[in-house]
């Protein structure tokens, strides 16, 4: 099973422990076999996303959104990166040269491509810049991918 993942980077903690425990039951319940997680690993639901398919056994990729991406990770959370990129099992290339919008939507499209599921950490509003996680959600429906949105109550973005 390849599940890939969106959703929000700005997360409060407690928004985030909520998110994780709901990402564990969810793929637990989904995993009839070799779980594969796709992820960009962003801040926020990406790398939650990641920790939660190693838990449940799984192995996840990586599409890497850019060769400079890791600058754009808070200086906080880059410990966090690198070692959530370290255990990839594959990392994949955009074949943009920058972070940014472009190098987003790429990422996702690839992503989109890889899954047979997408889970969606999303608190469903509709607005967004293109490769953010309304911007997933539109595509990912057009595309008639299934979906599910993790959102519990009390998550909260910060």
């Amino acid at each position: 099973m390849r599940i890939g993942i969106t959703g929000h980077t700005n997360l409060t903690d407690v928004g985030a422990e909520l998110i994780y425990r709901a990402l564990v039951q969810h793929l637990r319940s989904r995993d009839d076999g070799e779980l594969i997680g796709v992820t960009c690993l962003a801040d926020g639901a990406d790398q939650l996303f990641a920790r939660a398919v190693r838990e449940v056994g799984g192995v996840y990729e990586v599409v890497l959104p850019a060769p400079d991406y890791r600058r754009v990770v808070p200086i906080e959370r880059r410990r966090d990166f690198d070692a959530l990129l370290a255990g990839a099992r594959k990392i994949l290339p955009t074949g943009e040269a920058r972070s940014g919008p472009a190098a987003y939507v790429a990422a996702n499209r690839i992503m989109l491509g890889r899954v047979e599921e997408l889970i969606a950490v999303w608190d469903g509003l509709e607005h967004g810049d293109p490769g953010g996680t309304a911007d997933v959600v539109t595509r990912a429906r057009a595309a008639d991918l299934p979906m599910t949105v993790i959102w519990p109550a009390g998550a909260e973005r910060a």
